[in-house]
């Protein structure tokens, strides 16, 4: 396996120094996440002044995926190139080896050829380039051949006795490296805004740590729960994070009594903040994030949004502040967590029946004035903060599972991975009935399982598999456990 990896272009652009630092963080970065692959072999990862090479000669193609796929979202690459090798031949070969990599590709686009050569052979670099070219134009349906600005640059290397041509090029998320910018505080309700707005944060190299308000008891609270690990170990697991729960039922409940109706999504948001600001200065964050955008609900027109902030000193930052709801969850789509939005509750957006869109800070202080605010300190004083990786390991004792390293003949499997991860890499068990239904449909389709049948979810490391048997538990399902076995294969892909 030889994989060519380029940075994103404003990291190329930036100063000597900082440019240094940011493709060592993403090479450093690389290198944990293959490590936490557990592939049994290892991947070497280094870096030069523009670009990072990740290889491993003895890789497979379930290896190769695998890398792939962290590559792929992975902040910081702007695309990455698998490079396969050939023993090399004379031109004709040559031309046989490179037309079915690049024969769809070049449809329709100019295009041009640049080799390079390391040996002696019996052709030249611009003999190559021009036999290869010309072979591609007759035999693919490119526009035609364009040396000083073409839409796809063909590129071989041949190096001695080897040939190494491009077999894939796959865009990458772009952005900085993670841990290259300092951390962020995420308020994540688990729905389409706040989801986006942290993964927009994260792409930009933000180490994003999660703050939840519950207001909808443990359901929702597991719910947020998984969507933020999703977020965190699909896109930022190369550092660890926070996960911190503020129980603000109490809140909720003083507001209703004792704030006028029109003021209760303003002084809410104010409360929010006031305890996301306690919680950023503890964990040493500089920021606060939210996933507001102007005027897509009462609380978000700019004059609100402007009292809002003036509840707290801390800097917030609002990554879909001038975002179309449209393109919002377009992006939900792209990064996996709609369909984790589309089933979680809104609970902020019913708590005013007849909201006001133009607050006067003057009021806000006037209402909140009657707030008790020891309610506000004492769900600050209760919150719970745990490591995002170990979220797992808090489900009460009430709502446990069962949890089995091995299955046996005629036992149940519900693989609950996303269709392309199961894809990648399929679960096989011997005499064992396997169904596939994704995490995202398991609430609606096991009610209509037999359910006098035992069943256990899989995903790869167990996490997703065991919140969702609980809040199935919750639901009053007993048959459910978790499938996670021991030890975890070496061609197993963190993705859950």
């Amino acid at each position: 396996m030889h994989i060519i990896v380029k940075v994103f272009s404003e990291i190329i652009i930036k100063s000597p120094p900082v440019r240094k630092r940011f493709i060592k963080q993403l090479r450093d970065n690389l290198r944990k996440l293959f490590g936490n692959l557990e592939l049994g072999m290892k991947i070497n990862v280094q870096n030069d002044w523009e670009k990072i090479e990740v290889t491993a000669p003895e890789a497979d193609d379930s290896i190769i995926a695998q890398v792939c796929e962290v590559l792929a979202h992975t902040p910081g690459i702007a695309n990455f190139s698998v490079i396969k090798a050939y023993p090399v031949g004379n031109l004709d070969e040559i031309f046989k080896i490179v037309l079915p990599h690049w024969k769809d590709a070049l449809a329709g686009k100019t295009f041009c050829v640049r080799a390079r050569r390391h040996g002696n052979h019996e052709f030249t670099s611009t003999q190559l380039e021009q036999y290869v070219g010309g072979g591609l134009l007759h035999n693919s349906e490119a526009k035609g051949v364009d040396l000083h600005n073409p839409d796809v640059v063909v590129f071989l290397e041949v190096k001695w006795e080897r040939l190494f041509v491009i077999a894939n090029k796959t865009q990458g998320l772009g952005g900085f490296p993670l841990g290259a910018q300092e951390p962020v505080l995420s308020l994540i309700s688990g729905g389409f805004d706040s989801t986006v707005s942290t993964y927009l944060c994260i792409k930009r190299g933000l180490r994003a740590h999660y703050c939840f308000f519950n207001l909808g008891g443990r359901a929702h609270e597991i719910g947020v729960k998984e969507v933020s690990y999703y977020l965190w170990n699909k896109y930022g697991s190369s550092h660890r994070v926070k996960f911190v729960t503020v129980p603000f039922e109490e809140v909720v409940q003083e507001i209703l009594e004792k704030v006028d109706n029109s003021y209760m999504g303003v002084t809410l948001k104010r409360m929010m903040l006031r305890a996301a600001e306690v919680v950023a200065e503890s964990l040493e964050i500089p920021a606060l994030v939210t996933g507001e955008s102007v005027a897509q609900v009462s609380s978000q027109t700019l004059i609100n949004l402007n009292v809002i902030d003036r509840a707290v000193d801390m800097v917030v930052l609002r990554p879909l502040a001038t975002m179309d709801k449209g393109d919002i969850i377009d992006i939900s789509r792209k990064i996996g967590t709609e369909t984790f939005a589309a089933q979680m509750p809104e609970y902020c957006g019913v708590i005013s029946v007849n909201p006001t869109t133009r607050a006067k800070l003057s009021r806000v202080l006037q209402e909140e004035a009657k707030f008790d605010m020891a309610v506000l300190e004492r769900a600050i004083n209760e919150r719970r903060a745990q490591n995002i990786d170990d979220i797992v390991n808090e489900l009460d004792a009430d709502l446990s599972v069962p949890v089995v390293g091995g299955i046996t003949a005629g036992q149940i499997v519900i693989d609950i991975r996303h269709p392309d991860e199961e894809e990648i890499n399929p679960l096989k068990l011997d005499s064992v009935t396997i169904l596939k239904i994704p995490f995202y449909g398991l609430n609606n389709k096991f009610p209509t399982l037999e359910q006098n049948a035992q069943y256990y979810l899989y995903c790869q490391k167990g996490v997703m598999s065991q919140l969702h048997a609980a809040n199935l538990k919750d639901a009053g399902h007993l048959n459910v456990g978790v499938y996670r076995p021991e030890p975890v294969s070496a061609c197993a892909i963190r993705t859950e």
